[in-house]
């Protein structure tokens, strides 16, 4: 699946709250920190952009999808 151009870090961060068990801790400036404890603790920080840049947006799915043993599509298809 392509990764979306016009994704906001608002949004991003709802999808992994709702979905994939992830927890807003706090936000700081203009990024949102998130952490889940399942599988394990992990900590990730999202930035709260209208839109975020894709590498970035691949990083974070990458970094997810690779906590949760999961394919990057996997998230994409939570949207």
């Amino acid at each position: 699946m392509k990764t979306p151009r016009n994704l906001h870090g608002k949004e991003l961060a709802s999808v992994l709250v709702r979905k994939w068990s992830y927890s807003i801790v706090h936000q700081t400036g203009s990024h949102i920190i998130l952490v889940t404890e399942q599988p394990a603790h992990h900590r990730i920080s999202i930035p709260a952009h209208k839109p975020v840049r894709v590498g970035t947006l691949e990083d974070i799915l990458k970094e997810v999808a690779s906590h949760k043993g999961v394919t990057k599509d996997d998230i994409l298809n939570s949207f």
